[in-house]
Parts: structure tokens; sequence; C-alpha cells
């Protein structure tokens, strides 16, 4: 529990200062003098014993001479973060990142300076100067003018002032990043302030608010974030698209509208990552080693759990054949479509737009390919597809799909739909090892040259065709020999070329 006089244990802070950092802040001092502390974020995890991602360092004079001097003494790197505020960020060669910043504002001492940062939790720091040359205190104080050490021991998210949240509009969304991250609940009265200002968040640059978006996202509680944030409208000034599945009815297989079960399936995919064994059983290893090997893919499914179904309110129709059904046609390519618009208008990276984008026109596949298994009909074929489609990218399909499925609990609703598609998942897995690794790790029966060799073919889009469809042959144990391949590619070249199928 924290105390609300708390003061840094040195043992922390002293793990935290690695590869003689200490003694190399002690040698810029000496230098460029006046007073260092650390601040904010760096502060906060300390006390309450969490690894910080970054330090913070506000300093009284030059912070661009500390940085630089740090810089040379430490070879790294050094950028300028803040147009209008003195912040530089040092990365050392052995990934250390280092923030420097002065006063802001305008503050003329530490305790100013705090009192114009965002939250209470982040307001604090502890005096580094004398530290520096004497690492033999016991602990070291925590200055804390807005009683933000009072706030974390109650687990409390509180702005220091109105003031502060309208001087950077973009504090109005990083309340619900520090309670998502933290774990912490709202005071009424910051809510209250949000919720009066939000329209204020269009003036912040897009790629500012898309930060914050992936540092909610890449919490355990983003659900819970975007909760708050359409309880208190400003979510509908970040993604207003959303809004448009508000009170929009489905199908008989979905117990919530689509905003609802939007919001939902993100739930439930937050609820799977923290139990893949309930959900996946004996293959949730694989599931696991996926997240683990790129870490932010645990933001790009959640971002598609949530904007799944964005594409159902612009494809929305009644088929009056089948007694008025709702429909949403082609709503997961449409889906992708709007979903990449709105990805580039937040300015987030390439990568991560396709990633989700993805995900999102695909995610019905593994619904398609359970149908056909209710009614018998699954083939070999249609398996290998869908694994040739996702590729490497199938255990986070099977994600999002198992939580649409658990985010759809309407009357209609296949009773056994979550075992479905974990046993779906199992199925392409041990087909992908029985049936596709094989064949991609032998040298193919037949080449391009073979086609030009033995069949007199002429070089062009036909032989990425032919290619393909002999070594799905193969895959399925439908051809296993040379003479064979070039039978199947005679007949195939002699067939009128339409579209493939999807």
């Amino acid at each position: 529990m924290i105390s609300e006089h708390e003061n840094l244990p040195v043992q922390a802070v002293l793990a935290f200062f690695s590869n003689g950092l200490l003694d190399k802040l002690a040698a810029v001092r000496r230098e460029v003098g006046g007073e260092i502390y650390l601040v904010g974020g760096t502060v906060r995890d300390l006390l309450l014993d969490r690894q910080p991602g970054d330090l913070d360092l506000t300093v009284s004079i030059q912070p661009k001479c500390w940085a630089e001097r740090l810089r040379q003494l430490t070879g790294g790197a050094c950028v300028k973060l803040g147009r209008e505020e003195e912040t530089f960020r040092i990365v050392t060669p052995q990934n250390v990142v280092i923030d420097f910043s002065g006063f802001r504002l305008g503050a003329v001492c530490i305790e100013d300076d705090l009192r114009r940062r965002d939250l209470t939790v982040n307001a604090l720091a502890a005096p580094l100067h004398d530290f520096l040359y004497d690492q033999s205190l016991a602990a070291l104080s925590v200055l804390d003018p807005t009683c933000g050490l009072h706030d974390l021991a109650q687990g409390r998210i509180r702005a220091i002032s109105p003031q502060n949240l309208l001087d950077d509009p973009l504090r109005l969304l990083r309340v619900f990043r520090f309670a998502a991250s933290l774990g912490f609940a709202i005071e009424p009265e910051t809510l209250a302030q949000v919720r009066q200002h939000c329209p204020l968040i269009s003036k912040v640059a897009k790629e500012r608010v898309a930060y914050e978006l992936d540092a909610i996202m890449a919490t355990k509680r983003a659900h819970s974030a975007f909760l708050g944030l359409r309880g208190c409208g400003l979510l509908w000034e970040i993604l207003p698209e959303l809004r448009a599945g508000v009170g929009m009815a489905q199908p008989a297989s979905h117990h919530l509208d689509v905003f609802e079960h939007c919001l939902e399936t993100l739930r439930q995919m937050e609820l799977i990552l923290a139990d893949l064994d309930k959900h996946f059983s004996d293959r949730s290893p694989v599931m696991a080693a996926y997240l683990a090997e790129v870490p932010k893919r645990t933001v790009q499914v959640k971002w598609a759990a949530l904007l799944h179904d964005i594409g159902k309110p612009v494809c929305f129709g009644i088929n009056a054949e089948k007694d008025g059904r709702i429909t949403f046609h082609n709503h997961d390519l449409r889906g992708a479509s709007l979903f990449t618009g709105i990805s580039r208008q937040l300015r987030r990276s390439k990568e991560d737009t396709e990633a989700t984008a993805r995900l999102i026109a695909w995610h019905m596949r593994p619904f398609f390919l359970a149908n056909d298994q209710r009614q018998d009909k699954l083939t070999l074929k249609a398996c290998l597809r869908l694994i040739k489609t996702a590729g490497e990218h199938l255990p986070d399909l099977f994600l999002l799909a198992m939580a649409d499925a658990l985010a759809g609990k309407g009357e209609a609703s296949p009773e056994a739909i979550e075992q479905e598609v974990s046993g779906l998942f199992a199925l392409l897995l041990d087909i992908e090892r029985n049936h596709v690794a094989p064949v991609q790790a032998a040298p193919p029966l037949i080449t391009g040259h073979d086609l030009i060799t033995e069949l007199n073919l002429v070089p062009g889009p036909l032989f990425r065709i032919i290619l393909d469809k002999i070594e799905e042959a193969q895959m399925e144990h439908s051809i296993s020999s040379q003479e064979e391949a070039l039978v199947l590619a005679a007949v195939i070249a002699a067939e009128p070329q339409g579209k493939e199928e999807i």
C-alpha cells in the first residue's frame, strides 16, 4: 500500500540506472549545472513497483546541453521531441530511452512544473542533484504538490485542474489511457470535465491521438477504457464511424446491435488473451508463440475486434424474399476499406494498418468453413485456400473469430460455435503440418522452365495460375510426380481463365 508520504527506495532507483548512467549524469551536471529531477511516470511506476518504460528527467536549465552531453558520453542518439517546449530524447546503445525536459510553460521551479502537468499521479518528482554524488542515502524524497501520492494510494485518476486539460486537449484521452494502464478509477469531477470539453480533441494532431489509442489497446483493460470513452462522448469525436452502429439491429444470430456487438467482441478478445488455454486447449501454445513473436500483434487484433463490423451500417439491407431477413453483404470487405481510411487519417503505420485491415477483410472466412462443416460439406480444398490466404496470420484470424463468436449470442447462433471455431483451428493446423509444409519444403514438381520446354507455353500471368494449382493439387495429394503435374498443367492451360474462386 502506498503511503501519502512516500520515499523512493534507493535500490529500486539504482537498479533502474544501469551501465554507469548515474556517473555520466554526474559528469554532465559538473559541466552544465542546475538541478535535475526524476519525474512523472518514472517516479509513479517505481512507487508502484512496476518497471518504468522510459527514464523521465527534468532539469532546471539548458535541457538541450544536458541531452547533447549525455548523448556524447553514452554514444547514443538524440532527437528533439517538443515543438514548443524543450524536450529531447536520448536512446543509448543499450536501448535505454531517456527523456530530458526543461521546466514547462514558464515554470520557475519544479513544483510549478508539476502543477502544470495532466494528472496528479504523473505530477511527482524526486531530486537527483545530490544523489548523483552520494548514493548512500536510504531513500529519495518525493515532491508531491498536487496530492498525487494520495491518489496513487486510492487508485484514482484525477486531473490537476480543468485548465490543464484545456492547455493540451490530448489530456482528455490520456485520462482513459492511464486509467486503463494502471487499473485506476476516474474521479467523477475529472470525468465531467472530459465530457464537457471532448470536442476539443479535434484540435489535436491525429498521430498523437493514435499513439494514445494504441497505448490503450496495449493494456489489459481496453474494453473498460472504450466503455468510458463512449460514456463521456469522447469516442464519437475520435471514431465517429462507430456511431452508425448504435441501435442498428442484426440477424437472429446476434443479441446486440452492431455497435454493442463490436464493443463486446473487444471484451471477449481481452478475456481470450488472458486465458488462451480455455478456448484453444492444446493449440494455445501456437497462439501464445505467435503473439509473443511480434508483441504489437495483440494491439492489431484488438483493433480488429473493435472495428471488425464497421462496414455493416453501409451494407445494411433487407431480404424481402427471406421474410425480411437483415443482411450485410460484403461488410467484411467494406469494413476493411473503411478501417484503412480511418487508420490513415490517424497516421498509423502502413504495417499496422494492413495487419488489421486484412483481419477485418477475412473475418467471415472461418464461419464459412464452420457452416460447411456443419452441413458435411467441408473440403480439403477450402481448408487449403484459407491456409494459403491467411499464411502466418492464421492464429490471429481465429482469435478474432473466437471473440466474434462469443460476442454473438442470439437465438439463432449455433449452439457450439466456439467449439467449432477451436476445432477448425486445430484441423487447419494439422492440414498445414501434413499437407502444406511438406510440399513447401520440397522442390516443386514443375517450374516455369518446364512449362516452356515441355508444353511450349509463353511466359505470362497464366504461369502463376498453373503453378499455384499444381501446388494445390500436390497438397491435396491428387498428384505426386512431374508427369502428373505436366498433364494437369496442360489441362489448366487449355481452360478459359475466369475469376479465381474466393
